[in-house]
Formats: C-alpha cells, sequence, structure tokens
C-alpha cells in the first residue's frame, strides 16, 4: 500500500465530512513515513499508531 495516498485520502476524507473526534490510523506499508508526516500535518487530530496495540493505547488516552 502507497501510505501516502492512503493518508491524502484519509486527510480529505475527514475534512469533507466535517471529523470532529480523535481518529487514530494505523499505516503499514511504502511511504509510511511520508504518510505520517501528512497526518501529522493535517491539523487535524489524527493520530499514527505502529501496531493495532499501540493504536489502542494511543486511543484510550485521546478520548480520556
Amino acid at each position: 500500500m502507497k501510505c501516502d495516498v492512503i493518508a491524502a485520502g484519509i486527510v480529505e476524507a475527514a475534512h469533507q465530512v466535517g471529523l470532529d473526534r480523535p481518529l487514530v490510523v494505523r499505516l503499514e506499508g511504502t511511504n509510511v513515513e511520508l504518510g505520517k508526516r501528512i497526518l501529522a500535518e493535517s491539523d487535524l487530530t489524527i493520530v499514527s499508531a505502529d501496531s493495532m496495540a499501540d493504536g489502542a493505547q494511543k486511543i484510550v488516552a485521546l478520548v480520556s
């Protein structure tokens, strides 16, 4: 998977639907670091996770 393309799509979709809650995304594949940077620079509460367990911990921390 091209993570930069996926990340750009996630950011665009979040803008279109007016995302107002935290979103945790696990990216794995080609251009993963670029994908993470796109999410981080989106000005949205979108957080990258390295694994499903990491994602679960991050979402709990965000909503607590």
